[in-house]
């Protein structure tokens, strides 16, 4: 495979269309204006609802077109790139696909001036604990290390401050890969696969083909980190060039990565190490556990001594947004999971914990079945207050098994305070909404910080 970096990425002097006006687009818009791109802004939103926005940007640095997208030609540009967001439907981004207009993600950006290896972390669920972890374990073996990507850190802003003895570590997501020509990471990690953003993907096929993208430029000098429990993943071994290492919470496995007699062991040529063990990790959970193993493998692929890895499974604490601590009052230990937002996500939040569990769920749908969801609710659940735009898809699915013990709120500050009200003392107020957060916040961030300042306000 010829080395991309041989052949770099001229942006200079050329035009290029932004479409999407967020954070992504914002950071890939300043990043082009630097390099002497002309850049064109679009976002279906209006310039008043942009108006915060725009301000970043110094008159005459960009062309906005703002409320609809442009009608003219795509022989006026020389490239696009899409904002994770977008939908690859959208017209602009059709008509590019159409006329052989190369559509980048800001992924694809970025890695085309990236001189650094990567590790690129992508999964339905635990992407950003184990790109955080992963990131942690570097810093404590030494290396100079960039933690960005779906994670909430553009990358492209940033690559170019690291060089070829450093480490990237970038979560990824399936939107992003949909949209990569010659991205190529050191160590591709595929954490799990359950359904989710159906009604972008439309089918699993069709979700599992690009999250299967993370590995398709890598060759056999790279390294892919499949979980062998989970059978949509373990199947990718025979489509990825990559070195195969697998991982698994439930197999001791002939070489790998697993748990043996308690310990989290690496065994390759017929060695095992002991890492860490499994009662020293601090994060709950056995999804935690996966993500352990998972960075794990990810780490050792690169260097990292056991110990090393060991004593920063031992330290590590977690990320904002999920399975987050956030308060006890008066007995009730309130938790902050807003970044569950599928029903699978919600389940492994429910098994993390043995106390009743009063749950708030609720938001918008992306095409999930609650079905199995609700069959947990129904085990781990004494009380569930629903809100937000599926509340009544969430409540047929928890009804049919028998379960009666929902509380509908209004808004989402009442649903706090109704989770507040109705928990005793020793159980656990877990917001995990299995719902993505479009319906009332700008993202799952902003629903966990409001959750955080609802809960705290119960103290006053």
């Amino acid at each position: 495979m010829e080395d991309r970096k041989n052949r770099p990425f001229d942006v200079v002097g050329k035009k290029a269309l932004v479409v999407g006006i967020a954070r992504s687009g914002v950071a890939v818009a300043k990043f082009l204006v630097a390099k002497g791109t002309r850049v064109v802004l679009t976002d279906k939103k209006s310039r008043e609802e942009l108006a915060e926005t725009l301000r970043d940007f110094p008159a005459g640095s960009v062309e906005v077109i703002a409320g609809e997208y442009p009608e003219y030609g795509f022989g006026d540009f020389d490239f696009l790139v899409v904002s994770p967001g977008v939908p690859l439907t959208v017209p602009p981004v059709r008509q590019a696909l159409d006329t052989g207009t190369p559509v980048l993600s800001e992924l694809e950006l970025a890695y085309r001036f990236a001189r650094s290896p990567i590790v690129a972390i992508t999964g339905t669920n635990g992407k950003t604990t184990t790109t955080t972890l992963i990131g942690e374990i570097f810093k404590h073996g030494g290396r100079t290390v960039c933690v960005g990507g779906n994670i909430g850190l553009p990358l492209a802003p940033e690559v170019e401050k690291y060089g070829p003895d450093d480490v990237i570590v970038a979560e990824v997501s399936s939107f992003q890969l949909e949209c990569i020509d010659e991205f190529k990471p050191k160590v591709a990690v595929i954490l799990n696969i359950t359904p989710d953003h159906l009604d972008r993907h439309g089918t699993m096929e069709n979700y599992i083909a690009a999250k299967a993208r993370i590995f398709e430029n890598q060759d056999a000098g790279d390294f892919t980190i499949l979980n062998y429990d989970d059978p949509e993943v373990a199947a990718l071994k025979q489509k990825t060039p990559g070195k195969v290492i697998f991982f698994s919470r439930r197999h001791k496995l002939k070489e790998g990565i697993f748990v043996e007699e308690g310990q989290i062991t690496v065994k390759f040529d017929g060695a095992a190490e002991k890492v860490c063990p499994v009662r020293g990790i601090f994060i709950r959970g056995a999804h935690n556990l996966e993500n352990a193993l998972a960075a794990t493998g990810a780490a050792f692929a690169m260097g990292i001594p056991p110990q090393v890895i060991g004593q920063t499974l031992r330290d590590f604490r977690g990320v904002a947004h999920r399975l987050e601590f956030v308060t006890e009052i008066n007995g009730v230990r309130f938790i902050n999971d807003s970044k569950g937002t599928n029903p699978d996500a919600s389940i492994k939040a429910l098994e993390a914990y043995d106390e009743p569990i009063v749950l708030l769920a609720g938001g918008r749908n992306k095409g999930s079945d609650f079905t199995e969801l609700a069959r947990r609710i129904k085990e781990k659940v004494r009380v569930l207050v629903i809100y937000g735009e599926c509340k009544d898809e969430i409540r047929e699915a928890v009804e049919k098994t028998g379960f009666t013990g929902i509380l509908e709120a209004g808004s989402f500050e009442e649903a706090v305070r109704i989770a507040a009200q109705e928990a005793r003392p020793g159980e656990i107020v877990l917001l995990s909404p299995a719902s993505a957060s479009w319906d009332m916040f700008r993202d799952f961030e902003e629903r966990g910080e409001r959750f955080k300042e609802a809960v705290m306000s119960l103290r006053r």
